[in-house]
């Protein structure tokens, strides 16, 4: 997949579009999605240019990924995902990824069942 530098998380990357931000550090941003399938849903996407999750595991690196995936945890720690949650990431068109900028769903806060996706 050719990363798109105009697709909506590049924006909001850029500061061009506004977001309801969760927390960040150097390799990640998360914030609220705008149309949740939970009471909780979370967005938590690379600060790099990747355009799905096969491209990020490939090209980004270690610090990235180490990064990415910290600001997963750090988001865990603090919603109310105490119940349990769920991580999903879609990837290509079959797969029904709508943003061409590889993200992680967080879903939380109610009892997820197997239609419960992103």
């Amino acid at each position: 997949m050719k990363y798109d530098d105009n697709n909506i998380f590049a924006r909001i990357l850029r500061g061009d579009l506004p977001c309801q931000k969760i927390s960040e550090n150097e390799y990640y941003l998360a914030f609220h999605d705008l149309y949740p399938r939970a009471p909780v849903h979370v967005l938590i996407i690379p600060k790099g240019p990747y355009g799905d999750a096969f491209d990020f595991h490939n090209q980004a690196t270690p610090d990235e990924i180490v990064g990415l995936y910290k600001g997963v945890n750090s988001v865990i720690e603090n919603l109310e995902t105490s119940e349990g949650y769920r991580l999903i990431s879609n990837t290509g068109h079959h797969g029904g990824q709508e943003v061409p900028h590889y993200h992680i769903h967080l879903l939380a806060g109610q009892k997820l069942n197997k239609h419960s996706i992103a």
